[in-house]
């Protein structure tokens, strides 16, 4: 992909871009969250992201992670609109034995999470979010050849021209450095329904 045709939608205080690898050192205290349950809002992470009116494509990039060390430490896959309506996609740091591999789905300004427990020793993830007009998937895959389904959702405010990319943010105190590669744009990889029409490209 071009990465000189992605723009920063909040940019952190040290990064380098160069040849299909973006390198993201995040600050303490940025994170992306709207509302729910936890009561406070947070807008404040480095976003990096391209647009397209595509309307079937399937964008992969795979995360590097090694030096995430404190809780909630976190990076992956993002498709940000504005404050209140994204998603993203990630590896979040727990503790020395257990990461969370989850999403935030968030519209209306208000956020949900859907996690399961990986382990601590993995250090890199692929993601995969796939857009079928209206509707949309993101996986994630720890060889960059078998994804597995994260989840299916509908994005308020995202049926033409959308923003996608990368992210990476400290909620606490604490700073990382991320590495995101491989970073390509696909055909659909996500097929048809059985029984829906064909595309309409």
């Amino acid at each position: 992909m071009d990465l000189q045709k992605f723009e920063w939608q909040k940019k952190p205080s040290s990064y380098a871009i160069g040849d299909n690898r973006i390198e993201i050192v995040s600050k303490p205290y940025t994170d992306l969250w709207q509302k729910t349950y936890y009561h406070f809002q947070n807008d404040n992470a480095p976003v990096l992201q391209t647009s397209t009116t595509q309307k079937f494509f399937s964008f992969v990039v795979k995360t590097d992670f090694s030096e995430s060390h404190h809780r909630f430490d976190q990076c992956g896959i993002v498709m940000y609109l504005d404050s209140e309506h994204w998603i993203k996609a990630s590896t979040e740091y727990d503790n020395e034995n257990d990461q969370h591999l989850g999403s935030v789905v968030t519209n209306e300004g208000y956020s949900d999470w859907a996690t399961t427990t990986i382990s601590a020793d993995i250090k890199s993830v692929w993601y995969r979010l796939s857009r079928r007009v209206d509707d949309y998937r993101v996986e994630s895959s720890f060889d960059g050849i078998h994804f597995t389904q994260m989840r299916i959702f509908h994005m308020t405010k995202a049926s033409d021209l959308i923003k996608f990319g990368v992210y990476a943010c400290s909620p606490e105190n604490s700073s990382f450095k991320s590495v995101f590669t491989n970073l390509e744009l696909l055909p659909c990889q996500w097929p048809a329904h059985n029984g829906q029409k064909p595309d309409n490209k």
